[in-house]
């Protein structure tokens, strides 16, 4: 049985004659950050709630390991309401015990937040205790009775649970697919939404050597030899892992046990790895009490995340998930054994990670090993408003928000592919898509449309967690302070409706944000975000440019691209690159741009791109406009002319009635192309 099923007492916050309730003006399912806070705002409405957990956990990773509080590359001023009382809470539980605050929340600004789990645990726990919340875990849910479009209870495997309006605050979307929404699991492919972050991503080196043993299989943590097509979508989400609480003060110190079963030969890869250079190992963030917070390492090559481990999750029932839980959890101690054991690790590395051990004072009841997996990313709602990448980026005032989210665009890897012809590479991270020349991502209104289901499937549910978005979108959404501000405005809509006895899809907007602004919710975007960077920031704004510039966000990519700013200026927010140094191209990545000219004649072409040793020195380039074509190259180790941001690479005749085609090969190249932007103009 799983250890914490196994662990699962059932236990209440507010109870009645001292038995448990089984009924509710509100059920939330899922103790999540979400969850918990759509609980708290839903009963300080003034309704009876239900918590109910099937695990023995509450709080999800905000008290299972996840202490450092990823809000640094958030606008703070845009999340508040509970998340922000929260913290504070958090806070005062250090100075009211004459301990320093290990931060300040009423400054808003980028600085670390860091907290241990068990301090996060008690204010979790007294605030849902504050509210009249009944808590219960140990109830997992079997099955959903509904009459029409109503959820009338829950079955759960410790009791029947019946409300007027019930919120899924699980991870899984377990309450949402139970009650007959629709929902999708993966990623979608570019086309479907226009999304540039879609479909396969490769930011991170080819590592060279072989993902095949001997006998030609491949090798363990490895997932596959065949991506699939770079443009289109699967079934892969990003890696779970454990947050892990360590520490090396010998007195909070307890050994971390050894794995069960270890096999020296899964971690050839890691071997291989490090030979070459990779980065093996995982991250630490300093924590208060000389305690640190283990990370899966989004640059890594091989970490804490079990690489194509979670992918059955959403469907597997309560012992399958026991099955995956325990495999992540062997995989993260078998790790650690190699990290701290492996001749392979380099001496220096091996006795750091050979230093630190789990935490006395944390977890004790499951051993000192984190209770949460952290599940990044599961199954996603097709409610009434799907938000895509152009929603964060592109479009992100809403007329009925709830909430605002700004955690970058971040994913982790999800799938590890051994290539064919020689290499390793993961794929599916998407490394932080930020505001150019800031540390934080885009502040964009999350919708009340986003956590409904269609009203012909269910009129009395909310999804704040498993909301309705893209693979893109929920890599921005997928955080804990964007899911806590989200439950809370689910929750409150929650109370209203079953207050007034209306589908959730009826209740009017404008009642709904006159209860979430006095509460402290923010839901005006700020003045100050720009989508178009500024001069000084070393991004040149395309609209200050002369002729006809075409940016790099305009291009169709092919093949394997990566998005940076590392250097700069460059044109618009940021530019591509493909290969690597000293590495020749398998020429499949392109870039493609179309156009019609204003006026047919010939034109100088030019090219934005950041002068190196280690670029490709005979890129080529051509250019299509009817029957004629122009083919050029560009030696991008050429330094640009003197105070300019473009090389000038030949002319081309353009006819205006027809489309013009620019495609940017690798064909044949050698080290890093970069594509920044292509300048073109008319020659009198």
């Amino acid at each position: 049985m799983h250890r914490l099923t196994a662990l699962a007492i059932a236990f209440s916050l507010s109870a009645t004659n001292g038995f448990a309730q089984d009924s509710a003006d509100v059920i939330v399912y899922g103790s999540t950050p979400g969850g918990f806070c759509a609980a708290i705002a839903a009963a300080r409405e003034g309704a009876s709630v239900i918590l109910l957990e099937p695990t023995a956990h509450i709080g999800g990773l905000s008290t299972g390991g996840l202490s450092h509080c990823d809000s640094n590359q958030m606008v703070r001023s845009t999340v508040m309401g509970l998340f922000d009382e929260w913290h504070r809470r958090v806070v005062k539980d250090y100075t009211d015990r004459g301990l320093a605050a290990p931060y300040n929340p009423a400054v808003k600004d980028t600085a670390k937040w860091t907290f241990e789990p068990h301090v996060a645990m008690r204010v979790t726990n007294a605030m849902l205790k504050e509210a009249g919340v009944t808590v219960l875990t140990g109830r997992y849910l079997q099955s959903v009775a509904k009459d029409g479009t109503r959820i009338q209870s829950l079955i759960t495997s410790n009791g029947t649970f019946k409300a007027k309006a019930f919120v899924d605050g699980s991870y899984e979307g377990d309450l949402m697919a139970a009650a007959g929404v629709d929902w999708t699991i993966g990623r979608e492919g570019r086309a479907e939404f226009g999304e540039s972050y879609a479909g396969k991503q490769y930011p991170k080196k080819v590592m060279n050597f072989s993902g095949f043993d001997d006998k030609g299989n491949l090798l363990p943590l490895v997932t596959t030899s065949d991506a699939g097509p770079d443009e289109a979508g699967d079934g892969n989400i990003m890696t779970f892992s454990f947050r892990l609480c360590l520490t090396r003060n010998p007195e909070n110190k307890i050994a971390i046990p050894e794995p069960a079963n270890y096999d020296p030969a899964r971690f050839e890869l890691a071997r291989r790895a490090l030979k070459v250079g990779a980065k093996v190992g995982f991250d630490l963030y300093p924590l208060p009490g000389n305690k640190l917070d283990g990370n899966n390492s989004i640059h890594g090559q091989v970490s804490l995340g079990l690489v194509g481990g979670c992918n059955d999750w959403h469907r597997a029932d309560e012992a399958g998930r026991a099955k995956i839980w325990e495999a992540h959890k062997q995989y993260t101690l078998a790790f650690l054994h190699f990290l701290r054991t492996d001749p392979a690790v380099p001496p220096k590395l091996r006795s750091d990670f050979s230093g630190l051990g789990f935490c006395k004072d944390e977890f004790a009841a499951t051993g000192h090993f984190p209770p949460a997996l952290y599940v990044r990313e599961s199954r996603r709602m097709k409610g009434m408003y799907v938000l895509s990448q152009k929603d964060i980026i592109d479009s992100p005032a809403k007329d009925d928000a709830i909430a605002i989210s700004s955690f970058p665009i971040d994913s982790h890897d999800c799938q590890r592919v051994a290539l064919k012809d020689g290499g390793v590479i993961n794929e599916g991270t998407i490394f932080p898509v930020r505001v150019p020349g800031t540390n934080v991502g885009y502040a964009y209104h999350v919708p009340y449309r986003s956590v409904l289901p269609r009203a012909e499937q269910c009129t009395n549910l909310l999804v704040p967690v498993a909301l309705s978005c893209t693979h893109v979108a929920i890599s921005s959404l997928r955080i804990e302070g964007a899911w806590m501000v989200i439950g809370q405005g689910a929750g409150v809509a929650a109370a209203l409706a079953a207050k007034q006895s209306v589908a959730v899809q009826a209740l009017p907007y404008p009642l709904l944000r006159e209860r979430l602004l006095p509460q402290g919710q923010a839901l005006t975007l700020p003045v100050s975000q720009k989508t178009e960077p500024a001069k000084d920031a070393g991004f040149i704004p395309v609209k200050s440019l002369p002729g006809i510039v075409l940016d790099d966000a305009d291009a169709e990519l092919t093949g394997n691209w990566a998005r940076s700013t590392n250097f700069k200026p460059c044109i618009g927010n940021g530019y591509v690159v493909s290969g690597d140094r000293n590495v020749r191209s398998d020429g499949k990545a392109t870039a493609t741009f179309r156009l019609k000219v204003p006026k047919s004649g010939d034109y100088r072409v030019l090219l934005a791109y950041s002068a190196h040793e280690t670029r490709a020195r005979n890129i080529p380039v051509s250019i299509r406009s009817g029957t004629r074509e122009t083919k050029l190259a560009v030696d991008q180790t050429r330094a640009l002319p003197a105070g300019q941001h473009f090389q000038p690479i030949g002319t081309a005749e353009l006819n205006a009635d027809v489309e013009t085609i620019i495609q940017i090969k690798t064909t044949d190249t050698t080290g890093f192309a970069i594509v920044d932007a292509v300048q073109l103009l008319p020659l009198k």
